[in-house]
């Protein structure tokens, strides 16, 4: 799926992309059309940005960048205390990845 950016008329920015029908429960359709009103977004702009979250937070790449993240602050001993640090890296070595 290709996206690209046009700048409309008077500075604002419109994304086009793909369209697509999905179905929804009712309450769950009127919770985000009150969400979409309050955050003063379109329906498209808050389905977009919870499919981005819920994305970056399911991705398989996000939860080992993260972990790798954990380790190397673990390894490197920045603010974490002694005795956690060696717990934690005991704990990684016996860990079955």
């Amino acid at each position: 799926m290709t996206t690209r950016t046009r700048r409309l008329i008077g500075g604002g920015v419109h994304t086009v992309g793909m369209r697509t029908t999905v179905s929804l429960p009712d309450e769950l359709f009127h919770a985000a059309e009150r969400l979409a009103r309050q955050s003063r977004q379109t329906r498209s702009q808050l389905y977009a940005h919870a499919l981005v979250e819920y994305v970056a937070h399911h991705a398989e790449e996000a939860v080992t960048a993260a972990m790798n993240r954990v380790v190397d602050q673990l390894q490197d001993g920045a603010g974490v205390d002694p005795a956690f640090s060696g717990a934690a890296g005991r704990t990684l070595v016996r860990s079955e990845w």
